[in-house]
C-alpha cells in the first residue's frame, strides 16, 4: 500500500518553512464577513447620508451618535485576531481612516486667543435645578462675555439675576430663554420657533444685538423641542420644524456677524438641523459631549456662528442640571 502525502507540504517542510508560513495564503481568505462589516462601518462613517430618514428618522439617529460608531472597530478587531485573518485586519484600516477624517481634527490644538475673541457659555440649566445660584457661579467662573441659558423658570430667575448681576450688567429674558452680557444689548425680541401642534405660550427663542468693542453681533438663544428614541426610531418632527424656523430667522438676519447659542437637542451632524447648521460655522476643536450630565453621550448644546470662527469648545463642571455647561471662544472676522 502506498502512503499518499501532500507534496507541497513535504516540499515546504524540506525547505525549512514553518507550518504557519505554509498556511499563510489561507489567512487572506478567512475573515471576509469581518472585512465586509469593516467596509460597511467605514461607509457609514464617511457617508451617513446614505441611511434614509424614513421610517423612524434612522438617518438622524445615526448622525446624532456618529462618533460612537467608531467603537465598532473594537469587536471587529477582536474577531479578526481570533480568526487570525490578515484580510480582516487590513480592512479595519478603512473605518479607522474614515473616523480620523471625520473627527480627528477635533483633537488638534486650538489657535491662541486673540483680541477679537468673545468667550461664550451655553447651558440648559434645567427647570428642576435646585441650586440656581451655585449654577450661576460656575458659569460666571469661566470668565465669559456672554452667557445663554435655557429652561429658565420664573421661580429660579431672581436667583440667576442676583448671582450674575455683579459681572453682567446687561441681560434679557424671553419666555424660558435668556442672555447675560458684559456688553450692551439692544433690539431684543422673541423669535417664534414654535412648531405647529404645540400649545400657545411656548416661547423658547430670542434675538438681541450685542454691542461688542469689535462691532455689533446678533445673538440668538434657542431651545428646540426635545426628541424621543423609541421602538419606532427617533421622534424628531417638532425639533426639525423648529430648526427650520430658526434657520429662516438667521437667514433673514441683517447684522453680518451672528452667534447662535442653545440647546438644539441634537448634534451638528444631524441632518434635521441642516436648515440652521448649513448657514453657520461649527466648532473646529473639541467634542464637549454635554448630555446627559451623568454620562455624556452627545453634544446637543451648541455654539454656532456666521462671519466668525468657533474655536475649541469644552465642558464646564457639572451643575444641578442634567446637561453640562459648555464654553467656547468665538473669533469675530
Amino acid at each position: 500500500m502506498v502512503e499518499r502525502t501532500d507534496s507541497g507540504a513535504a516540499t515546504a517542510a524540506k525547505a525549512g518553512v514553518s507550518r504557519w508560513a505554509w498556511e499563510r495564503p489561507g489567512r487572506w481568505v478567512r475573515g471576509r464577513v469581518i472585512a465586509v462589516l469593516a467596509l460597511l462601518t467605514a461607509l457609514l462613517l464617511a457617508f451617513p447620508g446614505v441611511v434614509p430618514n424614513r421610517p423612524g428618522h434612522l438617518g438622524s439617529l445615526l448622525e446624532a451618535f456618529l462618533p460612537w460608531l467608531g467603537l465598532a472597530v473594537v469587536p471587529l478587531l477582536a474577531a479578526a485576531l481570533l480568526r487570525r485573518s490578515a484580510t480582516a485586519l487590513v480592512s479595519l484600516c478603512l473605518p479607522v481612516a474614515a473616523w480620523a477624517y471625520a473627527f480627528g481634527g477635533l483633537f488638534l490644538a486650538a489657535p491662541e486667543p486673540g483680541e477679537r475673541d468673545l468667550v461664550v457659555v451655553q447651558h440648559n440649566v434645567s427647570d428642576v435645578n435646585t441650586d440656581p445660584a451655585g449654577t450661576a457661579r460656575i458659569l460666571a467662573g469661566a470668565g465669559p462675555d456672554l452667557i445663554a441659558l435655557e429652561e429658565l423658570v420664573p421661580a429660579a430667575l431672581p436667583a440667576y439675576e442676583k448671582a450674575l448681576a455683579p459681572d453682567f450688567r446687561f441681560h434679557e429674558v424671553r419666555g424660558t430663554v435668556g442672555i447675560w452680557s458684559k456688553h450692551p444689548l439692544s433690539g431684543t425680541q422673541a423669535v417664534d420657533i414654535k412648531p405647529k401642534g404645540i400649545a400657545e405660550g411656548w416661547s423658547r427663542g430670542l434675538r438681541t444685538v450685542v454691542h461688542t468693542p469689535h462691532g455689533e453681533v446678533a445673538a440668538y438663544v434657542a431651545h428646540l423641542p426635545s426628541i424621543r428614541v423609541g421602538a419606532g426610531g427617533l421622534a424628531s418632527s417638532w425639533r426639525d420644524e423648529s430648526a427650520h424656523l430658526l434657520g429662516r430667522a438667521v437667514a433673514a438676519e441683517t447684522v453680518a456677524k451672528v452667534i447662535v447659542l442653545g440647546d438644539l437637542n441634537s448634534t451638528v451632524d444631524d441632518r434635521g438641523l441642516s436648515p440652521l447648521v448649513s448657514q453657520l460655522n461649527v466648532p473646529e476643536r473639541g467634542f464637549a459631549f454635554s448630555f446627559p450630565a451623568s454620562f455624556p453621550l452627545a453634544r446637543i448644546d451648541q455654539v454656532l456662528a456666521r462671519s466668525a470662527t468657533v474655536g475649541r469648545i469644552r465642558t464646564l463642571p457639572a451643575t444641578g442640571s442634567d446637561h453640562l455647561p459648555i464654553t467656547a471662544r468665538v473669533t469675530l472676522s
